[in-house]
Order: C-alpha cells, then structure tokens, then sequence
C-alpha cells in the first residue's frame, strides 16, 4: 500500500499531500522526518535522482524536480523498484503538466488543481491506479478512456 505521497518546497514546506492508512496522530511524525530527510539529502541533488530510504518497515523514495521535492511512501508490495515506478510517473506527469519542463514552486501552484487531479489519477487510497501519461492526460479531462 502508498502510506504517503508528499510533495514540499524546498524550504520544506508541505504543498501536497496525501495519507492512505496512516493514523492522524503519526502524520505529524511523517511529515517531520521527509522532511528532515530531504533537507540533508537532497542539497545538490540533480533533478530526477532517484533517492532511497527505509524507516520503521517501510520504503521512502524521493527526488527533487525543479523547485519541488517528491516524497513516497509505501509498505509491503510498493517496494523500492514499486515506489520508484510511481516516482517515475509523478515526475513526467507534473512535467507534462507545467509545459514540459520541471516546475518553478509558482508555476506547480499555479498548476495545482491539474496536479492534483493527475495525483488522484496516478494513486487512489493506496493503490497504484495508472503509469500510462497518455492515459493521465485523458483521465483527467474527465472524459471516459476509450480502451478497457
């Protein structure tokens, strides 16, 4: 199952986020330590660099894009390879979103609605739902996918 999905500044500051099975009394703690985790890991980091980690049974991978900071979380059959994948997908499908291009933290606002839709179209309540981009793209239209 995803835990969580975060996306922050580089400051630090939460812009996304969304919890799948994680009590409200341990989001706190969660929010906390990707943070603290992308503070020291992720200086100089080059954009898409894929970086891994392991916290009380669970598997975080997360990379930088532009501005943004990505975090994801999951446990049991979203391992590193798994939550990679999703990594993979969040990152082309925010580019897409922001013309093509890793996004400023302004222009990821400004696209905020759109990404958030693309978010609830690429995972839903901890379930891996779509890595298609073209599929996305369709979906989030709000128009019905011509393929089943």
């Amino acid at each position: 199952m995803l835990l969580a999905l975060l996306v922050s500044n580089s400051e630090g500051n939460i812009l996304v986020e969304r919890f799948n099975g994680v009590p409200t009394e341990e989001r706190l703690h969660w929010r906390s330590f990707l943070v603290k985790l992308g503070a020291e890991n992720l200086k100089g980091a080059k954009t898409e660099e894929l970086f891994i980690a392991s916290h009380k049974s669970v598997s975080v991978v997360y990379t930088v894009l532009g501005d943004v900071c990505i975090y994801v979380v999951g446990k049991d059959a979203y391992d590193e390879l798994a939550l990679a994948e999703v990594v993979f997908v969040l990152t082309s499908t925010v580019k897409d979103v922001c013309g093509g291009k890793p996004p400023t933290e302004r222009m990821f606002l400004d696209k905020y609605g759109k990404i958030c839709l693309c978010l609830d179209e690429i995972a839903w309540k901890g379930i891996l739902e779509n890595t298609d981009k073209d599929r996305i793209k369709r979906l989030i239209r709000l128009k019905p996918p011509t393929e089943f």
